[in-house]
């Protein structure tokens, strides 16, 4: 009989194995690094934003199956969605990581498998890393209101906390 530990480690090896989104976008509107000091892991964001959405998303990095799971999964939610939602679904998953409480609904069904890092304190910043960056990313992205949005802001670093 499986467990649901079982099969939230089959779903984050797989994650971690078989990443979705994988890869640097050519041309990005904005591209992020976050770095995890404490552990090592490492992501770079590529997005490609068009007025108020994210078209595209893809990551890159090296670390932990945690955090490179952790980006996999998050493209595979946050793409095509609207900036605001986007912000909406890093603070939904940055609360539940920082909570006892089960991964909001709305979110990727498979972000729930993440949910057990919660009993291992020091990898949940693993888990945020992503997460953390996107939330960087979009404030460059939004800070240049004003700027010519179609320029692309490569390796601005953002470490993650």
């Amino acid at each position: 009989m499986t467990t649901t530990e079982d099969l939230s480690r089959e779903i984050i090896l797989d994650h971690y194995q078989n990443p979705r989104n994988h890869g640097r976008l050519t041309d990005p509107t904005v591209a992020n690094r976050g770095h995890n000091p404490l552990c090592g892991d490492e992501v770079e964001l590529s997005l490609r934003i068009s007025g108020d959405q994210l078209d595209e998303i893809a990551f890159s990095g090296r670390g932990c199956s945690i955090s490179q799971a952790s980006a996999s999964m998050m493209t595979e939610t946050v793409k095509g969605r609207t900036l605001s939602d986007v912000r909406d679904a890093v603070q939904r998953f940055t609360q539940s990581m920082a909570n006892r409480s089960a991964a909001p609904p709305e979110l990727d069904a498979e972000l729930d498998a993440l949910q057990g890092v919660k009993r291992y304190p020091a990898r949940v910043k693993c888990a945020l890393l992503p997460w953390t960056t996107l939330r960087e990313s979009l404030d460059v992205y939004e800070h240049r209101e004003g700027a010519d949005h179609d320029t692309t802001l490569a390796d601005d670093c953002a470490d993650a906390p």
